[in-house]
């Protein structure tokens, strides 16, 4: 049997500055990691917030910015996952990081935040594969901010095997959005079987971080949701450390008792 994994949300506000927000990754890393966390998870558009080009600060997960996060989780023995850019001819990819002691890939964002009066897929280029990382026996699925809404892609991870899917994003502001945000991931995790591991980018003004106002650059409220859909642990508005333990087993407890995966007819 599996045993409970350690993992971290690190709610962060992130600048335009690429170097800035690398040293936001090498301090809260630290700290997770002194926490006991083997999974450091980080907001999407850690690299650098929405609201600025992006073609020009892109990088490969070979680059300068990619190899020295990968330094800090070697260093601190974790797997950390982080949101950047990474580039596509006169697009980019919004792409997480997925590195750490024997990994170093790539997630692109399949679904692209073509919605709310925002087109992402203007200025980003999609992808089209699923990613999963074992971690201690735990098998880890990950998943960009808009990817919540679509329930499939969830239930084509937990038939890959997950126990849970990270979350990083940069929710968008307005009028019932961080309502929709709590319901998304709970309901994503009781439909997939999965925990769910949701890490939003800190609400800018609890920061005191000066941002694009017509971006999406976050609203906070990071959550660890079960996978039956209950809130196991959750953050507020301002940048927030929140350290769980997650026990694998709820996974199967839950396909099994729901039958999310076992009886469903259409795909």
């Amino acid at each position: 049997m599996e045993a409970a994994l350690r993992i971290a949300l690190c709610q962060v506000t992130s600048t335009a500055d690429p170097a800035a927000n690398l040293e936001l990754v090498r301090t809260w890393t630290a700290g997770a990691a002194a926490r006991g966390a083997r999974v450091v998870v980080f907001p999407e558009a850690t690299m650098a917030h929405f609201g600025v080009k992006l073609a020009p600060l892109a990088q490969p997960l070979d680059g300068p910015w990619a190899s020295e996060v990968a330094a800090i989780a070697r260093e601190h023995g974790v797997l950390v996952v982080a949101g950047m850019f990474t580039p596509d001819g006169d697009r980019v990819r919004n792409t997480l990081l997925i590195t750490g002691p024997g990994e170093h890939r790539g997630y692109d964002k399949i679904h692209l935040y073509d919605a709310f009066g925002f087109h992402e897929s203007t200025t980003v280029a999609g992808g089209d594969q699923l990613v999963t990382v074992d971690v201690d026996g735990v098998r880890l699925g990950v998943a960009t901010c808009y990817d919540v809404r679509f329930p499939t892609l969830f239930q084509q991870l937990a038939e890959a095997g997950t126990h849970a899917v990270a979350v990083p994003a940069s929710w968008g502001a307005g009028e019932g959005k961080r309502e929709q945000w709590d319901l998304l991931t709970r309901a994503r995790a009781l439909d997939s079987g999965n925990w769910i591991l949701a890490c939003g980018q800190a609400d800018p003004a609890a920061a005191g971080v000066e941002v694009n106002p017509k971006a999406p650059t976050g609203v906070g409220y990071s959550t660890v949701a079960d996978p039956f859909g209950a809130a196991h642990a959750r953050a507020g508005a301002a940048p927030e450390l929140v350290v769980a333990d997650i026990d694998p087993a709820a996974a199967e407890a839950s396909r099994k008792a729901t039958g999310a995966l076992a009886n469903r007819k259409l795909r």
